[in-house]
């Protein structure tokens, strides 16, 4: 009955952020928000709801552990797989200057992690106070830069944007642009209840699911809750990597990291401090920290993340995947 459970709620929850992302893109886009702002708060916040959900839930249950772990392993699913696989199924060609703000961003807030090794293990709540804040700061730079943009840009990211979360270009014939603002506000609301039905009974069934077989609570975060919330990500990802677009991927993946990390993290800081592991500050961390700084030498060579790189990064998750299992499951 967990499995089915499990299983059942991993579909809510993605249908609660694939119509959640789409509609909320086409209210933005049609407030005149630009695709480029669009492309990296709504689709790469978006597609980390459920993470958000469920770490919300972990907390509010006491399961520190997979709160955390849940931040922490998806950000490591997201480059160490999802943007391994991307590059796989086409070669990422973005240069380094194009992401050089939002990845710089990404490492320093990753290093905010390790902060609770000098704080008697734990996240407090100031700390999550400025993660949000740090967050609200960003969010507030990208805009102010993306309203300086070039209309050549603007254009080329709209277009791509569509592409990603097939979507209709304007005109007589584009049947989701003629539906009311009503009906996608509705629609929003719906998504939202979506993910958090969802998140409640899939972090219930994965833990009930995961103890039975002896997993820590951080493993459990690191491993069935961070992989099933990651969903959405990766499907933004490869279906943008088949339509020739590959490089919303990156987009969509730091943005998502920054989101886990300021968001989620402070977030649930806020509504309760986030105790964290020893192991999980002595391997974990670090190796989320390692796998960030890992993309900038990867840009550097070619301007593209190719397919062999894809495939170092994959076998390296393979490795950190089995390390789990093996050596932390009891």
């Amino acid at each position: 009955m967990s499995f089915l459970v499990l299983i059942a709620s991993l579909g809510v929850v993605t249908l609660g952020a694939e119509v959640l992302v789409r509609s909320s893109s086409i209210l933005a886009l049609r407030a005149g928000v630009s695709a480029l702002f669009v492309g990296l708060t709504i689709v790469g916040f978006g597609t980390s709801s459920p993470e958000l959900s469920a770490s919300l839930v972990a907390t509010l249950n006491g399961n520190m552990g997979v709160s955390v772990g849940n931040v922490v392993g998806s950000n490591i699913f997201n480059v160490a797989f999802i943007l391994a696989l991307t590059a796989v199924v086409r070669p990422i060609r973005v240069g380094l200057s194009a992401v050089r703000r939002d990845l710089g961003v990404a490492i320093v807030a990753s290093f905010l992690l390790l902060l609770p090794a000098v704080l008697g293990g734990v996240i407090p709540r100031w700390l999550g106070v400025l993660m949000v804040a740090g967050l609200v700061a960003y969010l507030a730079t990208a805009y102010l830069q993306d309203r300086q943009a070039q209309p050549t840009e603007q254009t080329l990211a709209e277009h791509e944007l569509r592409s990603s979360l097939s979507l209709e270009e304007p005109g007589p014939k584009a049947h989701a642009w003629r539906d009311s603002t009503a009906t996608h506000c509705v629609i929003v609301v719906g998504g939202l209840a979506l993910l958090v039905l969802g998140a409640k009974w899939f972090v219930g069934s994965a833990i009930t699911i995961a103890r039975g077989y002896g997993m820590p609570e951080d493993v459990i975060g690191l491993t069935i809750i961070s992989v099933g919330t990651s969903l959405p990500e990766l499907v933004t990802s490869v279906v943008a990597a088949r339509r020739g677009n590959p490089d919303i991927a990156v987009g969509n993946v730091i943005g998502s990291s920054i989101f886990n990390l300021l968001g989620i993290a402070g977030i649930s800081s806020i509504v309760a401090p986030q105790v964290v592991s020893t192991e999980m500050l002595r391997v974990d961390i670090p190796l989320m920290i390692v796998a960030m700084l890992a993309l900038v030498p990867i840009m550097r060579t070619g301007h593209s993340i190719s397919r062999a790189e894809g495939v170092g990064l994959f076998l390296g998750y393979c490795a950190y995947l089995t390390y789990l299992l093996v050596e932390r499951t009891g």
